[in-house]
């Protein structure tokens, strides 16, 4: 079942927008070789909401995600993050500072000569610089609990590297990581199409929890499982050669999806 429930909806329905891209267009090359990827698209997360966009390769997913991180500048249409337009450096330092990010690869986002204890703590020493956010001890715990919400245990992994993880291990570090600040909004880019299928039980359970720790805080999925949509989603937006071609709550869309593409990736799914 997905995420969305009465109650969520109700939520919803009144919550205000922590994320929005509107009108996004984006082009690349020149000249003759000019080619638009984005033609646009408008998507809108908000508090407690789980949005889910999907769609295959050359969709626009990517270049989507890197323009609402900022990543990216698009040639029209603007992106605010809690109101204020990233363009700014207000609306940039606002974003930054209350956004984690959870990649693909955790072997890839984690640095194999840091211990979890170091990834995991990076994003709060770095907080601290310029003011006093705590002293060790009080680093180690909330590192602690970041890693006890991943159901792994800080006695045993605070000192673990990457190359002593298995991959689900390493990508529930990865997530410990992105949350310890407590963001407001969490990306997960593609985050369980790295993983063996085993291991995504564990990765969806995780991001269970973070939500349910923090029922307030957005999330922003990129995915092309459908499963996994299905299960975390609240929203899903479908995106098909850079437009927009559907969007509603995920059990409607996955019960009844309207436009064709939409259609053609659910019935092509084992859900």
């Amino acid at each position: 079942m997905s995420g969305m429930d009465e109650t969520t909806t109700a939520v919803m329905d009144g919550a205000p927008t922590l994320l929005e891209g509107v009108d996004i267009r984006k082009s690349f090359g020149k000249g003759a070789g000019r080619h638009e990827v984005l033609h646009g698209c408008t998507i809108r997360v908000h508090e407690g909401e789980c949005v889910a966009v999907i769609g295959g390769s050359g969709s626009g997913k990517s270049t989507l995600t890197r323009i609402l991180l900022g990543l990216e500048t698009p040639d029209s249409g603007v992106v605010r993050f809690d109101g204020e337009p990233i363009a700014t450096p207000e609306g940039m330092r606002r974003l930054r500072h209350a956004s984690g990010i959870v990649y693909q690869n955790p072997f890839a986002s984690l640095d194999p000569r840091w211990t979890a204890y170091e990834s995991v703590s990076e994003p709060l020493r770095l907080r601290r610089k310029g003011r006093r956010i705590g002293d060790e001890d009080e680093l180690v715990a909330r590192v602690g609990d970041a890693l006890r919400l991943m159901a792994l245990d800080p006695s045993d992994f605070l000192g673990r590297y990457p190359i002593d993880m298995s991959g689900g291990q390493a990508q529930r570090v990865a997530i410990a990581r992105a949350i310890v600040t407590g963001p407001r909004l969490l990306l997960a880019d593609e985050a369980m199409s790295a993983i063996d299928v085993a291991a995504r039980l564990q990765i969806l359970d995780a991001f269970a929890a973070v939500r349910a720790n923090d029922p307030r805080m957005g999330m922003l999925l990129v995915s092309h499982d459908l499963g996994v949509v299905q299960s975390i989603a609240d929203t899903i937006v479908v995106l098909h050669d850079g437009v927009v071609v559907e969007e509603g709550s995920a059990a409607a869309v996955l019960a009844d999806p309207q436009a064709p593409y939409t259609r053609a990736l659910v019935a092509a799914a084992t859900l």
